[in-house]
């Protein structure tokens, strides 16, 4: 079974940029969809961005779209959200998630695989 490491936490000021990686590890790591989502203090968990194994479909959020890029490298097990122009209403615990769904990856329970979470502060 797959397991996820993220890595990237940081507090940026409004307009900043900040990238977050997710690293997959196990012996043997099958093709997976990987989503990001993020939770803020006091909400509910939310879809952000989400990538398939190849890296040629992206899914993003309407609120991200346009300021968050996903990306994979499959050669180093590792996914990547880059966030900029960062708002402080971004500021949340971003979660990366894997999935080997190829549909509904805006849904929190496609996703069977979970990294610790990355705290992102973005001050005004």
């Amino acid at each position: 079974q797959v397991q996820l490491v993220q890595s990237g936490r940081g507090l940026v000021q409004a307009g900043g940029s900040l990238r977050l990686s997710c690293t997959a590890s196990g012996r043997t790591i099958s093709p997976f969809h990987m989503g990001w989502f993020r939770q803020a203090p006091g909400k509910e968990r939310e879809f952000v961005a989400a990538i398939s194994w190849s890296g040629g479909t992206t899914v993003y959020s309407d609120s991200v779209k346009g300021r968050f890029t996903a990306s994979r490298d499959n050669a180093k097990r590792t996914g990547y959200l880059q966030m900029n122009s960062l708002k402080p209403e971004d500021t949340a615990v971003y979660y990366c998630a894997a999935s080997r769904s190829a549909t509904q990856w805006t849904l929190g329970t496609t996703y069977d695989t979970w990294g610790q979470g990355s705290e992102v502060t973005v001050s005004s």
